[in-house]
């Protein structure tokens, strides 16, 4: 799909960090753009940026809808074809997620569900209520939001990445297996699947919002004892630290994933609508994913060693996240 004019695009989690970039980048080559996100505040900055450097006579709508609620995905499907007036759809993006849940044996079961729920149940009912969507188009192409996290379940030795991983890797296995479903049974529709590194969003921050968590700063002092005995696991001496102090540490952490990432999420939605256009159905975004895919692959029985983590940071000069 060289040309995004005139076509109609599905975003989930269009309210910031990569899917807004997704909006605003299709809206201004002329594309039609149905967001949703559980933020309506989000959406509509969202909706004025992308509006901006849109053409005249370009559509940009929002849904508010808990991706991980099937109820929720099927009545933004009802939205997008009345607000769109239409019964096919050219683009999706299942873009959105949250982090959260790391460890199976140590955080709430409910926290852990809702990551998993959010990352791969939002994929599997966005795909369910819009790839007959795709098929009834001329043209389409279903792109899904896995992570580096798809294929190394891992933050390094030091941190339980459970949830997270577990979805990702459902994401990336289910959007292969499409690969060949459709090219057998819809070869009008292509797929593809999106592994991001670091990028610079705020899933951080909008992941405990999400959850129910209080922003950073806000956390209450019962709460912070937790956070105390993570840090120990991870092997962070916090002992000197009053409770301002790791209220004010996890606020700066959360802000520096989002600005000081080496990949923007403006860059990020750019390299992915350039593999739409070229058809490619894998989607590698930034050296320390091309890094950890290699590494991976060249040493998988190394891949949750502390050496292993040692070379990586060697060869990507950053902290990996997504």
């Amino acid at each position: 799909m060289l040309d995004f004019e005139g076509r109609i695009g599905v975003v989930t989690g269009g309210g910031t960090g990569m899917g807004r970039e997704l909006c605003r980048q299709l809206a201004a080559e002329g594309c039609h753009i149905a967001m949703c996100d559980v933020s309506l505040e989000n959406m509509e900055q969202t909706r004025e940026i992308s509006l901006q450097s849109a053409p005249e006579g370009t559509r940009v709508t929002t849904f508010q809808a808990d991706v991980s609620s099937e109820a929720d995905v099927l009545a933004f499907r009802g939205h997008v074809m009345e607000e769109h007036e239409t019964d096919h759809v050219n683009l999706v993006f299942n873009n959105a997620g949250i982090g959260g849940g790391g460890s199976f044996l140590l955080d709430d079961r409910e926290e852990w569900d809702k990551t998993f729920e959010v990352c791969w149940s939002g994929v599997y009912f966005g795909s369910r209520a819009f790839v007959p969507m795709l098929v009834a188009s001329s043209e389409g192409h279903l792109v899904n939001t896995s992570s580096v996290n798809g294929f190394w379940a891992s933050l390094g030795p030091m941190t339980a990445h459970t949830a997270y991983s577990a979805a990702k890797f459902a994401v990336k296995g289910f959007t292969e297996a499409l690969v060949n479903d459709f090219r057998l049974n819809a070869p009008h529709v292509k797929v593809s699947l999106v592994m991001p590194g670091h990028i610079g969003t705020s899933i951080v921050i909008n992941s405990g919002r999400v959850l129910g968590r209080p922003d950073p700063k806000e956390l209450p002092d019962e709460d912070i004892a937790e956070v105390r005995a993570r840090m120990e696991r991870m092997g962070i001496d916090a002992a000197g630290a009053g409770n301002d102090d790791i209220r004010q540490a996890m606020q700066d952490r959360a802000e520096s994933f989002r600005d000081d990432a080496p990949v923007t999420a403006a860059e990020a939605a750019t390299v992915i609508l350039n593999g739409v256009r070229e058809e490619r159905w894998r989607i590698l975004i930034g050296e320390d994913a091309d890094a950890l895919d290699r590494m991976v692959r060249a040493e998988p029985e190394e891949a949750y060693e502390p050496a292993f983590m040692e070379r990586l940071l060697t060869k990507t000069g950053w902290q990996l996240g997504s």
